[in-house]
């Protein structure tokens, strides 16, 4: 373990707006950072359950939203390199934190002393004289912990604590996998012929990759997560198109190291195991009983009202685009026409477009900077008036635990949708 003295995950940041200071942070920092955290955090919630007093608000709700800081901000930093700059160092410790943040959230969530205090602020809401934003507060953790599973007794939980913590790593090989196969898989072109149709920064990148990868002479395409690629809507080349297309579908799916499918299959039979665990009859009602559609039944319902006019509108579409290619199209060729369609019927230029918007967000962040300090000022002092605590930036954490669809209240502003794989 390295020093806390001389860790900088643990020491203040010289940086604006308390930035990490990733030119200090070295990969030996992260777990014993995390380690801290996590004790740090549970004596918090420790000090929150040990009140003899009855529950009250501000002796649970506020002390409760204002712990975790530390672990927030370490989290912060790691996941935003884990999901930018994945290196075999980093992946490493992705794999060796995800069955303990899995750990660190059930401690918590599954706590039955913290449970029974938000449980009787709960049961005498109306009896309180709390705003509008502060009975959410609670209402919102005693969904979030009664959603986890914090009414069970202590035979269940122990199940439930195992399967998260095994879901926690295999959601995590399942990214591993799907990184690894999706760099093994990137495309090599001989001539920048058969990239025709990208413009010469691209073709410099292409270009470039391929000599980082010992590859002089070549381009190598690498490809992004959506199984679209960028590219795909300027090659003029139809190969070219289809090898990217088809390596896109391929990954971590050809019996290699790096398949998932195996995994997959792990996932779903665990996920069944917890719904059944929590009282669900799938896993789908287990999620969709958090959001707003409430029951899978009225996902599908949706669906299927949506899915006859969308189908129809798809048929249509292809026809404008055979029409435009003169034979029938495949599903690398569907950007590459949508785009000619475009220019041709609406004189609209993308990439012209996309500039466009590339400076306007630009200035739009430089505006944003400059009036931050102003804006988290005006948030403290609202929440202190308010009664409710600031709370910080989501950090990627909870989508790595496996088992839950948003972040944990300690970490994250808002309850958002993650964009993790299958978590």
């Amino acid at each position: 373990m390295t020093d806390a003295s001389a860790n900088p995950l643990l020491l203040p940041s010289r940086l604006p707006y308390q930035l990490p200071d990733y030119a200090h942070i070295r990969p030996e920092h992260y777990l014993p950072a995390f380690e801290l955290a996590f004790d740090e955090h549970l004596q918090e919630i420790a000090a929150v359950t040990r009140v003899r007093s009855m529950p009250t608000f501000e002796n649970t709700m506020v002390p409760l939203e204002t712990s975790g800081q530390l672990l927030g901000d370490v989290a912060r930093a790691f996941y935003t390199v884990s999901s930018a700059d994945a290196t075999d160092a980093i992946q490493e410790i992705e794999e060796k934190l995800a069955p303990l943040m899995a750990a660190h959230e059930d401690a918590i969530q599954l706590d039955s002393a913290l449970y029974g205090r938000i449980k009787t602020l709960h049961d005498g809401l109306d009896t309180l004289e709390l705003d509008d934003e502060q009975r959410y507060l609670v209402q919102r953790w005693y969904r979030e912990m009664t959603h986890a599973g914090a009414g069970l007794d202590d035979g269940a939980k122990k199940r439930l604590t195992e399967l998260n913590t095994q879901l926690s790593t295999l959601t995590t090989a399942f990214d591993k996998n799907l990184l690894a196969d999706t760099n093994e898989l990137a495309v090599v072109f001989d001539d920048a012929a058969e990239l025709a149709g990208l413009s010469d920064g691209e073709l410099s990148a292409a270009s470039q990759a391929a000599t980082d990868r010992g590859l002089e002479g070549k381009y190598l395409v690498t490809l992004v997560l959506p199984t679209g690629h960028p590219y795909l809507s300027s090659l003029i080349g139809g190969s070219a198109r289809e090898r990217i297309m088809t390596a896109s579908r391929a990954r971590a799916s050809r019996g290699n190291d790096h398949d998932n499918r195996a995994t997959l299959r792990q996932i779903v039979r665990l996920r069944a195991e917890r719904a059944e665990l929590l009282g669900y009859a799938s896993h789908a009602a287990y999620v969709t009983a958090d959001e707003t559609a409430g029951t899978p039944e009225a996902v599908h319902d949706l669906l299927r009202r949506l899915a006859v006019p969308a189908a129809h509108n798809a048929r249509r579409e292809q026809e404008a685009l055979e029409s435009s290619a003169g034979s029938e199209i495949s599903a690398a060729d569907w950007a590459f026409y949508t785009e000619k369609v475009r220019q041709a019927e609406y004189a609209i230029d993308t990439a012209a477009l996309a500039a466009v918007v590339r400076g306007r967000a630009r200035a739009a962040r430089r505006r944003v900077l400059r009036r931050d300090e102003a804006v988290r000022r005006d948030v403290h002092r609202a929440g202190r008036s308010s009664g409710v605590p600031p709370r910080r930036a989501c950090s990627r954490c909870a989508m790595k635990t496996g088992r839950r669809r948003v972040c944990t209240s300690w970490i994250c502003t808002r309850a958002t949708p993650s964009a993790a794989g299958p978590g």
